[in-house]
């Protein structure tokens, strides 16, 4: 049974910084392809950026230049490299290992931008 735990958010100002954590188990990590997506407040969720196995990223156009992705094969954890942080950066962030509808979500962390 694939396992994800969130952690890393929290409240930071607009322009501020946040790293986020996902760490997996139960899973062969280094063969999944990994992502975030998020759910601001009344939206849909969507996503944020992807990474293959073999480390190839993609992001949205909303947060390029600003968000990167990386992965820790060896600790079968991802990370997402948050700066400039802005105000509808605010929602839930979820990680997935896998495909949308068939891999395993974490649980959602909070990160809010507010001054």
């Amino acid at each position: 049974q694939v396992q994800l735990v969130e952690s890393g958010g929290g409240l930071v100002q607009p322009g501020g910084s946040l790293r986020l954590s996902c760490a997996a188990s139960g899973t062969i990590f280094s063969s999944s392809v990994m992502s975030w997506h998020r759910q601001p407040p009344g939206k849909q969720r969507e996503l944020v950026a992807a990474i293959t196995s073999g480390g190839s990223t993609n992001y949205a156009d909303s947060v390029k230049g600003r968000f990167t992705m990386t992965r820790d094969n060896g600790k079968k954890t991802m990370y997402l490299q948050m700066n400039n942080l802005k105000p509808e950066d605010t929602a839930v962030y979820y990680c997935l290992s896998g495909a949308y509808y068939s891999g395993s979500w974490g649980q959602g962390i909070q990160v809010t931008v507010s001054s």
